[in-house]
């Protein structure tokens, strides 16, 4: 057990981190992940949910019931103070925020929209994330049309008599669920679904090994209030409809908008170091000549792939694949090159048209 965001998390479990990676890439890992905060977005009698677009680069006009999207809470310098997940639920949107900063996220949404909406913790229910390819068959067993779900979309289902809402999203770019369940019977349904031999508890090590390797930015590490949503090559979450000046604007607009237009002086990257020593977070990137180039923001190693991997924010001339940099790792330079993310592919699953949630 770790502290983590203020809660004590499990690293890990019997098994070890290793294990659980690839438990969770060859069957199905399970993760406690109800430090996370969710919330709900209702739009008072003379507000509406589009109030959250002031405060998020979202475009939720075509958001259609049982959609998700990711998105980002962005400040006036340009850079990202959260990223979550919005999904709208009929009425009312529902968000998971970043356990580190649902504090400060709640005071955020309830300043900037005011008397458009009403914003409510759900202080009373659990989240468990259900990863891997043998994902759909354990879900399936509790609730039998749940597979139907397509990626990036959800709908209620009873789960071992506990009313859910499950995502088909998650943090490890494999197939996989997010489940909001009531906290009364969390452990009973974690119980449920940890007594099939295809799913395996797996903790805090695992989740960011995964993440690692499916190129996903961990806040506080990757993403920070400094680091703006294109620099982070994360413009892919702001819809077009954002993007034009006419649009309403969002914190930042002006800057994030521009880089997108005209690039931006560093950008995020993967690295690939040579031999086995992993490159960790807060390691120094220089080029040839010793001048330094950027720093890295995540690294360990790839259960997956056998070595370690790393991600940094490297000036733009250094950022293009294959460009070869000197890590600085106590004091001693190791070679690096520059790689393409994601370090490994990630597996969603894609709805067969007409089916999931309308």
């Amino acid at each position: 057990m770790v502290p983590f965001a203020g809660y004590e998390l499990p690293l890990h479990y019997r098994d070890g981190i290793l294990r659980e990676h690839q438990h969770t890439r060859g069957a199905a890992g399970l993760f406690d992940v109800s430090h996370m905060g969710q919330f709900r977005l209702t739009a008072t009698p003379t507000g509406n949910l589009a109030a959250l677009m002031r405060l998020a680069p979202i475009d939720t006009s075509d958001l259609a019931p049982g959609r998700q999207r990711y998105t980002l809470l962005t400040n006036d310098a340009g850079g990202v103070d959260d990223d979550l997940m919005v999904t709208r639920m009929g009425d009312h949107l529902f968000l998971v925020v970043n356990a580190a900063r649902k504090v400060q996220d709640l005071e955020r949404l309830r300043a900037g929209l005011g008397s458009d909406c009403i914003v409510e913790t759900l202080d009373d229910r659990a989240l468990l994330a259900l990863q891997g390819p043998a994902a759909a068959a354990a879900l399936a067993a509790l609730a039998p049309s749940a597979p139907g779900l397509g990626f990036m979309s959800g709908a209620w289902f009873t789960l071992d008599g506990s009313e859910c809402y499950v995502t088909r999203s998650g943090y490890t770019g494999e197939d996989g669920f997010e489940i909001s369940v009531p906290a009364a019977g969390a452990e009973r349904l974690a119980r449920r679904l940890l007594e099939r031999p295809d799913v395996a508890p797996a903790g805090l090590g695992a989740r960011d090994s995964l993440r690692l390797e499916a190129g996903m930015c961990l806040y506080g590490h990757d993403l920070d209030a400094a680091t703006t949503p294109v620099e982070a090559g994360l413009d892919w979450a702001i819809p077009k409809s954002r993007r034009d000046a006419a649009a309403v604007d969002f914190p930042g607009a002006t800057v994030i908008r521009r880089q997108i237009k005209d690039g931006v002086a560093r950008r995020r990257v993967g690295l690939l170091p040579e031999g086995k020593a992993p490159v960790r977070e807060g390691a120094a990137l220089c080029d040839a000549a010793g001048n330094p180039v950027g720093r890295v923001t995540s690294g360990g190693f790839s259960p997956t792939l056998n070595r370690p991997i790393a991600m940094a924010y490297v000036e733009r001339a250094h950022a293009a694949p294959g460009t070869a940099l000197i890590a600085v790792v106590r004091d001693r330079p190791l070679q690096v090159k520059v790689a393409r993310l994601p370090f490994v592919s990630p597996l969603y699953h894609r709805a067969a048209k007409g089916t999931g949630p309308s």
